[in-house]
């Protein structure tokens, strides 16, 4: 049933809606055209009586590695959002919550590489299960900037939170549910089963108590300060822009974006350093 471009949408089974991102060669990197298809679909699932919960998985190796840093400057952002600084982490954050508002309760299935951009649409999600094996991380704060979602703290604990941010380290499905950041970890080939398990089991409940259920946890979150929290360390990511390492690395971007990811990982030897060195 799927009619877009990037992504692949179908109904497994009667009430479950499967988004799938679908740039398995470019490891899903969420480019502007993917996420505009992305919410673009969510929204139809959300206005659809028929459906009682949303899946989001990532077709490929990996769930997504990221936003997509070759994508042409200029390229239309999928949402409007006020001009101004700090415009790409606001409108990104924006649409998370449009997530987290939304009646239908989406789920994220996670698999291999889960990292920066990627990260924060799981995060987006209501639940999270993931493989034992996955990698889900935050690399950006090696090199170049804070992240534009700071969920960190939230769903992990201020010492978690604070080593992914000082390391920009990844951790493994197991730890993401030991920390809290995922609901439960699975051994990948029974990943998207159980999933689906799940998805059954909350599709069942009637929609117009599902979107309560939903705000009663994130009701609980926002009192305590989640949604301003987030909302603020948007300015901190824009921030980050001026500061001359980042102003440094972005010139390097610009030239050439895997040299420079290489260069940021390769005194770790993790992400895609780590798969080179396995190759040798």
């Amino acid at each position: 049933m799927s009619e877009y471009q990037f992504i692949q949408v179908e109904d497994p089974e009667p009430g479950v809606r499967r988004i799938a991102l679908n740039r398995p060669e470019k490891r899903n990197a969420l480019s502007n055209p993917l996420r505009g298809e992305l919410f673009d679909a969510l929204r139809k699932a959300d206005l659809d009586p028929a459906i009682g919960a949303i899946i989001i998985k990532g077709n490929g190796k990996c769930f997504s590695a990221g936003y997509d840093l070759e994508q042409p400057p200029g390229t239309p952002l999928p949402r409007h959002v006020s001009p101004g600084e700090g415009i790409w982490p606001r409108h990104l954050v924006d649409g998370w919550f449009e997530m987290w508002d939304m009646a239908t309760p989406v789920i994220a299935q996670v698999h291999g590489y889960c990292l920066a951009g990627g990260s924060e649409l799981a995060t987006a999600c209501d639940l999270v299960y993931c493989a034992e094996d996955a990698q889900i991380g935050y690399p950006p704060v090696r090199a170049m900037s804070t992240p534009d979602c700071a969920y960190h703290p939230w769903l992990m604990g201020m010492r978690n939170a604070m080593e992914m941010m000082l390391t920009g380290d990844s951790i493994s499905g197991i730890e993401a549910a030991q920390m809290g950041y995922a609901n439960r970890a699975f051994p990948a080939d029974r990943l998207e089963a159980e999933v689906l398990n799940v998805a059954r089991r909350v599709a069942k409940i009637p929609r117009d108590l599902q979107a309560l259920n939903k705000r009663v946890v994130h009701r609980a979150m926002e009192i305590m300060g989640a949604r301003a929290a987030i909302r603020s360390a948007t300015e901190i990511q824009a921030l980050c822009f001026h500061q001359p390492s980042s102003r440094e690395y972005l010139k390097k971007m610009a030239q050439d974006v895997k040299s420079a990811l290489d260069e940021r990982d390769s005194k770790f030897q993790d992400y895609r350093t780590a798969e080179r060195a396995k190759k040798k």
